[in-house]
């Protein structure tokens, strides 16, 4: 294990603009750089790295961290060897923290585990891909599904026979337990093994760097299910991952969209066709972790349903998952083709030329929600319209601030009969119910391409009121905040990072000093025993004190190193992430000053509680009323002008 003390020093020698430099040209935007995003399709630069906070974030897709990170998402590395390139890149030994012989015993039964699946897996594909060219009634299938054997090599097409032990002639100890652990085999409950694909076109499923992970499996007859997956394993799990997304990557950039189908054999048969950016989920509905990657591949998504009642319910499933993800700058759309057809036919009956034009013709996702919405209900009615404004609250705080949201609002606030004010109202007064699981990854404040909770309006001055109601990202509690004032609410659906029996309340104030803080760490060093006794007894200070200890123990100096050393599950970490697009853009002539003014805000809102519950008490005694005035006194000077 590398100890985090090197990691720290190791990131406050590199330089993140040189390590993403090699990949990504950049050109001077400000006090940042500018330059295209590596992790998704664009034509105008959104992906921003700033020198001074030694981080990146992308405006697109949200894409953001430090140079470690950079190296391990775009090269593919595991974040060891990432560690080691940029500890080579100037001159730095990479040491080990001791481990006891229990960790190193584990750690090496992990590696050991992993490579047996992966082999057994390899092992496994070769021997169906050479089934399939002994296997008539499979080829004669793929032939009539119209695929040629330059596309069924292409997607490592293999064919699984019916015998209930076929793999037993591939491996030696069909006893071993990598085969069941890979999936390959199953175990009944009397100890008999059989293999879990049999009788079944075999599709191998690639992770994003082209490795191996599990198969897909698909019944040439009449049978139940049509199609099966690999089981959950340590290398695969079907809400990560989306079939031919490694092999589309080129089609995806040149198509200009990813066209997200259903099916395996849609996105080879559309491959045969010349339409080679199609991915398939497989066999769940659409996850955050499938927007995420999605969002990265192209900024134009297509899901393509059914035009039956079930293609519609299962459209109307994934775009509540896609609500999270809407901006400026994605275009979501939905193609719902005729009754009994599905990509694979249209494409054999009509020709790619009509499909491409069935997707440029696709329902933008604002359409196909106002139209379903309006479909749902008796809009001539109040009742009616009362009923749909309810049924759209949720889905509408899913939804990111920004100009899509409110160009929909406003489409909508003329479907049920409101202007848009009063629509606003009705959307942001009272609770939310949930629809639909939420992104668990979310956009900074509502920047285009991620999910995002409501941002406070006028940064510069929301602090100032510390119990003023606020709406806030995945990171704050929905609980009340001080006086029962609502300190904001998570999307609809969203999962809390964290202890999630923890309430966290952040408030305007708590807001701006996390701001403070992730632009300059530094400032921490300045903290006296009197200043850490006041953020100690803050009800609402709770994150900001994480941060400060986060900040004194690793003794990161800038925000990517910050965000390198917090827990990825943490309620900070999502904090630091939320916040980052601030920081990104924050330039303050004195933030010291501002952090005093933040703290003494602080002790002003203190010393006027107690003088408070002083005069709430009714100042019965003398001991009262003295305190009552020297707490006065302090209040006074605590409000006089500085400067």
């Amino acid at each position: 294990m590398i100890p985090e003390s090197f990691i720290q020093e190791l990131l406050a020698r590199v330089d993140i603009v040189d390590v993403v430099g090699r990949y990504v040209q950049l050109r001077k935007g400000g006090a940042n750089l500018l330059g295209l995003c590596p992790f998704h399709t664009e034509k105008s630069p959104s992906f921003t790295v700033s020198p001074t906070k030694q981080f990146y974030h992308c405006f697109g897709c949200g894409a953001h961290g430090s140079a470690i990170h950079f190296l391990t998402e775009h090269t593919g590395a595991p974040f060891p060897e990432a560690v080691r390139t940029l500890a080579a890149s100037v001159g730095l030994t990479v040491p080990e923290e001791p481990r006891t012989p229990r960790q190193r015993a584990a750690e090496r039964e992990r590696r050991e585990e992993g490579s047996r699946q992966r082999d057994v897996l390899q092992q496994a594909q070769a021997h169906y891909r050479a089934a399939l060219k002994q296997a008539p009634q499979a080829i004669t299938y793929l032939k009539k599904r119209g695929l040629s054997g330059e596309v069924a090599a292409r997607y490592g097409l293999g064919w699984a026979s019916a015998d209930r032990r076929g793999l037993a002639s591939v491996f030696e100890h069909y006893e071993d337990p990598a085969l069941i652990e890979s999936g390959l085999v199953i175990e009944a409950e009397d100890g008999r093994r059989h293999d879990r694909f049999r009788g079944r076109v075999m599709f191998p499923i690639l992770n994003g760097r082209g490795q191996l992970i599990g198969f897909g499996g698909r019944l040439i007859e009449a049978g139940e299910p049509k199609y099966l997956n690999s089981p959950e394993t340590s290398l695969f799990s079907k809400g990560h991952e989306l079939y031919g997304l490694h092999e589309a990557r080129a089609g995806i950039r040149s198509e200009g969209c990813v066209l997200v189908v259903e099916g395996y054999m849609d996105v080879v048969a559309l491959a045969q066709f010349g339409l080679n950016n199609a991915v398939a989920t497989l066999g769940t509905s659409t996850t955050s972790n499938h927007l995420q990657k999605l969002c990265r591949a192209s900024d134009r998504i297509i899901f393509s349903f059914d035009g039956d009642g079930a293609g519609r319910k299962a459209a109307w499933r994934a775009l509540q998952a896609c609500l999270p993800w809407v901006a400026e700058d994605v275009s979501m759309r939905f193609l719902f083709l005729p009754d009994g057809q599905d990509p694979d036919s249209y494409v054999r009956a009509y020709g790619v030329q009509a499909l491409r034009a069935c997707l440029d013709e696709a329902l933008p996702l604002s359409r196909f929600m106002l139209e379903e919405l309006a479909a749902r209900h008796d809009l001539r009615e109040a009742e009616g319209r009362a009923a749909c404004v309810h049924e759209a609250r949720p889905l509408f705080a899913q939804m990111p601030e920004g100009g899509f949201r409110l160009q929909v609002e406003r489409e909508f606030a003329q479907q049920v009969r409101l202007t848009p004010e009063e629509l606003s109202r009705m959307l942001a007064s009272g609770p939310v119910a949930a629809t639909a699981p939420a992104a668990d990854f979310r956009r900074p404040d509502g920047a285009p391409g991620r999910p995002a909770g409501r941002a406070s309006d006028g940064a510069a001055e929301d602090w100032q009121s510390p119990g003023a109601p606020v709406d806030e990202p995945s990171w704050v509690s929905a609980e009340f905040a001080r006086d029962g004032a609502p300190a904001g609410r998570p999307a609809a659906g969203q999962k809390r990072r964290g202890r999630a029996n923890q309430a966290r309340t952040v408030t305007p104030l708590a807001r701006r000093l996390l701001r403070l803080l992730l632009a300059h760490p530094a400032l921490v060093d300045s903290l006296g025993d009197q200043q850490l006794e006041l953020l100690a007894h803050h009800p609402h200070l709770q994150l900001v004190r994480e941060l400060i200890s986060l900040a004194s123990a690793c003794g990161g100096r800038h925000a990517g190193a910050l965000l390198e050393a917090a827990d990825p599950d943490s309620d900070l970490a999502a904090a630091i992430r939320d916040l980052s697009t601030e920081v990104l853009t924050q330039e303050l002539p004195d933030p010291e000053a501002e952090w005093r003014d933040a703290l003494r805000h602080i002790e002003l809102q203190a010393v006027q509680e107690q003088c408070d519950r002083l005069v709430a008490a009714g100042l019965t005694d003398d001991a009262q009323r003295r305190r009552y005035q020297d707490l006065s006194r302090r209040l006074a000077r605590l409000k006089a002008p500085t400067g």
